[in-house]
Order: structure tokens, then C-alpha cells, then sequence
């Protein structure tokens, strides 16, 4: 049940952090609520499966954004708000992808554990 619960936070958290209507604050603190969550993942490799997903999602996401911003002038408003949500999209798929990392990493060691190590500052 637990394992549910924390997937649907993911997936909340995901979808608030795609948004460009955040302040930095609520960025980070949303953020630190993902990075927590995933970290109740990460002590089951079922998991795997789930986070690979979504950041093969992130990774369509971050390509998308990407066109939409390249879609706009140089110097415009709206290539400017791109460019952000471009950003926090690029820094979203950053703390996806280490997951992944961190679970592969505990499949091919021998009774090893998922290390946290130290958390980059990706929170923009």
C-alpha cells in the first residue's frame, strides 16, 4: 500500500514541477517532497520499472519544451518563459535519471544499498 501511496506522489510531484507557476521556494520544497518520496522507492527494486519510466517521460517532456521554446523568437517574453520551464524540466529530469542510477547501481552490487551520496543543488 505504502508503495502505491509514494508512486502517486511521484507522479504529483512530477506534474507540479512541469509547471512554470512556481516561486523558487515552492520549487524547492517540492523538490525536497520528491526527492523524499523517491527515496521510499528506493529501497524496493521493483521500483525500477517505474522510475525508468518516468524519466523516459521526462526525457519526451524535456524534448518537447525544448521545440516549443525553439519555437519562439530570441528576446520575446514568450521564448523567455520557455527557456525556464525549459530549465526546470532539464533539473526535474537531472534528479529522475540519478534515481535510475542509484537503483541500477544497487542491482549490480552484490547485497549492496542504494547510497544516497551527496545531493547536487539542481533546484533553480
Amino acid at each position: 500500500m505504502h508503495r502505491f501511496v509514494a508512486q502517486a506522489n511521484v507522479d504529483h510531484f512530477i506534474g507540479h514541477l512541469t509547471g512554470s507557476d512556481l516561486t523558487p521556494d515552492k520549487r524547492t520544497s517540492i523538490t525536497k517532497l520528491l526527492i523524499a518520496e523517491l527515496d521510499k522507492l528506493a529501497h524496493d527494486l521493483e521500483h525500477l520499472e517505474f522510475a525508468e519510466k518516468r524519466a523516459a517521460e521526462g526525457r519526451t517532456r524535456v524534448n518537447q519544451v525544448r521545440d516549443m521554446r525553439d519555437g519562439h523568437p530570441f528576446g520575446t517574453p514568450q521564448r523567455e518563459q520557455a527557456e525556464r520551464l525549459l530549465v526546470n524540466c532539464e533539473n526535474l529530469q537531472t534528479v529522475l535519471e540519478d534515481f535510475c542510477h542509484r537503483l541500477r547501481a544497487k542491482i549490480n552490487s552484490p547485497g549492496g544499498t542504494i547510497s544516497t551520496g551527496p545531493r547536487r543543488n539542481l533546484i533553480c
